[in-house]
């Protein structure tokens, strides 16, 4: 392989932005000269990716959710596979998002056998669905794993695959001095009872979430002096967000897609998180700030994700940390009456029973260890040379 290396990528998804974006980052430092094109969002974009698209298109989750929206994924489907086989890449690294992801992988590899197809973020095939792996198999080459007991699972069906580290733990922790400079930047005291509400990155989580989670968080306003909110949400859905948390108690700060550093700072800021499922766990982690995590979705979607499902969790500090010390509430579950006392409970204490499963989680994600962006880069052009 001689450089310059050109690249296609494909992410779906905000965190999927995040994941590209430190790979490429990676891919910069290891191979320079490299290019990409392909599809991300704007983190990805500004580490040098022309994006075909609108990555906001593909972030859509559930069956309920993607039907409306069917013919135009599949018409994107055909456009990102097309696009791939006319590039001229080494090959494809498609990030998550596998509903979409691995559509495209089919046809490339279809069309060109040869062409070398790489996925990040392994299939949680030990949550629910352990047949994907195998079907997985037919149309990716390797897999980069985000989780230390992921690559066994892979291997079994034929990909190589590697565990690069989750870029959560690259990220800085905000110090006690940047954590109290954000209560004063948005005026917030440092006598203040602080929650950071995260109802999702999607149009469909927030507007499904909105209602429970500022019920719950009214909920705490009898029993709690002086309470603010901080919501980080992703720019594009700023609009949305202040439309339905205008009658949020709290005095609502809304970030429009926060930088690292002022997210990072937001989570050290908090004195308890109430989040979607997903990444962000991992993210409030690495900055110590405890959780209560609870969601919804279309019953249909619900229905079967439990019918399918092969563990009791879905947060991941409690996958992660082998624990189950933080509480989340799921479906039916995800209620004010459930969730608040929660709340309480975490405000009420300094130390938190989540302290020391959050740590473990950290170095089990490779905390201290080679920037996982760079353990990502370095896993792909070694799987590009094979």
């Amino acid at each position: 392989m001689t450089d310059p290396v050109k690249l296609f990528l494909v992410a779906g998804e905000p965190s999927g932005d995040r994941l590209g974006a430190a790979l490429m980052a990676g891919l910069k430092e290891l191979a320079p000269g490299i290019t990409f094109t392909g599809v991300g969002g704007p983190l990805m974009q500004a580490e040098g990716l022309t994006s075909l698209f609108p990555m906001e298109e593909l972030s859509v989750m559930g069956i309920a959710e993607v039907i409306p929206k069917y013919f135009s994924l599949k018409r994107r489907i055909r456009e990102t596979a097309a696009a791939a086989l006319a590039s001229g890449a080494a090959g494809m690294v498609t990030i998550d998002s596998p509903d979409f992801s691995l559509r495209v992988a089919a046809i490339v590899k279809v069309a060109d056998p040869g062409f070398r197809t790489i996925h990040y973020v392994a299939p949680s095939v030990w949550a629910w669905r352990p047949g994907r792996a195998a079907k997985m198999a037919k149309v990716i080459d390797h897999v980069l794993a985000l989780l230390p007991f992921e690559p066994p699972y892979m291997t079994a069906a034929g990909m190589t695959c590697d565990f690069v580290g989750h870029p959560v733990v690259a990220e800085p922790v905000a110090t006690p001095e940047e954590a109290a400079a954000f209560r004063k930047t948005h005026g917030i005291g440092a006598d203040s009872h602080l929650i950071v509400a995260l109802p999702g990155s999607r149009r469909g989580e927030v507007t499904r979430l909105a209602r429970p989670f500022g019920e719950s968080i009214a909920a705490l306003l009898p029993h709690t002096h002086d309470l603010r909110v901080v919501l980080p949400t992703p720019a594009h859905l700023e609009p949305l967000v202040r439309g339905l948390v205008a009658d949020w108690p709290g005095r609502p700060v809304i970030l429009p897609s926060p930088d690292v550093a002022t997210r990072t700072a937001a989570f050290a800021a908090a004195d308890v998180a109430l989040a979607a499922s997903g990444t962000v766990s991992l993210e409030l982690a690495a900055q110590m700030c405890p959780m209560v995590i609870a969601y919804d979705m279309a019953p249909l979607t619900l229905w079967l994700m439990r019918r399918a499902a092969l563990v009791d969790t879905v947060t991941l500090v409690n996958l992660v940390s082998d624990t189950r010390v933080v509480p989340e509430f799921i479906g039916k579950d995800c209620t004010p009456k459930a969730i608040a006392p929660q709340l309480s409970d975490l405000l009420e204490f300094a130390q938190s029973s989540q302290d020391a499963a959050m740590r473990l989680t950290m170095e089990r994600l490779g905390r201290g260890g080679p920037a996982p962006g760079l353990r990502a880069a370095s896993s792909v052009l070694a799987a590009l040379r094979r």
